[in-house]
């Protein structure tokens, strides 16, 4: 019983280290827009896999580790930056929601998300997680982004929001997908 335990712990956090390692590779390649200092990548998409495929507890370590390691300076961050001054500028919100947001859609498919339950209304509620949890991490990036830059509401949400949602709605299908999947992977595998 408790080896079983200590492995089920190693493999969990084994995948939490896997994917800070996908969210680094998810958010270093960019492409900027250029009428805004938040650039397109892939980060959202990171932190819907880790939220919605490890859960809550494990899904939000993950994307902590993530921002800790580019905290202190490796270059993971959009455009292969790091260090406390990318969290400081205007896209740090946005990097620090992330973590907030993994535990929204962790949370949110911990809870609602059955194996009972039709596979319409299993990629309902993975959307709906994904949803709230983009909703928390752009309300948290916005609101830093206003503060740090002085810019009012509307013009932040024109540079830092609408430009990106289209990209976020097919993040969110894909994510959904592959959530579904790779949960009934894992979770007929071990146990988190």
């Amino acid at each position: 019983m408790v080896e079983s335990y200590r492995s089920s712990r190693t493999a969990s956090l084994t995948l939490c280290g896997l994917f800070a390692a996908i969210m680094a590779v998810c958010s270093i390649i960019t492409v900027p827009l250029g009428f805004t200092p938040v650039p397109i990548n892939l980060g959202t998409l990171g932190v819907f896999l880790a939220g919605g495929i490890l859960g809550r507890k494990y899904g939000t370590i993950s994307i902590a580790v993530y921002v800790i390691l580019g905290a202190v300076g490796i270059p993971i961050f959009a455009g292969f930056k790091g260090g406390l001054g990318v969290l400081a500028g205007p896209t740090g919100g946005y990097i620090i929601g992330y973590i907030l947001a993994a535990f929204v859609v962790g949370l949110i498919v911990d809870f609602f998300l059955k194996d009972d339950f039709g596979i319409g209304k299993q990629y309902l509620i993975c959307v709906i997680a994904m949803v709230a949890g983009l909703f928390v991490c752009y309300l948290l990036g916005t609101i830093w982004f206003i503060v740090s830059t002085g810019t009012g509401v509307w013009a932040s949400l024109v540079a830092c929001v609408f430009p990106f949602l289209p990209g976020d709605a097919l993040k969110i299908v894909a994510a959904t997908l592959l959530v579904r999947r790779l949960r009934i992977i894992l979770y007929s595998n071990m146990s988190f």
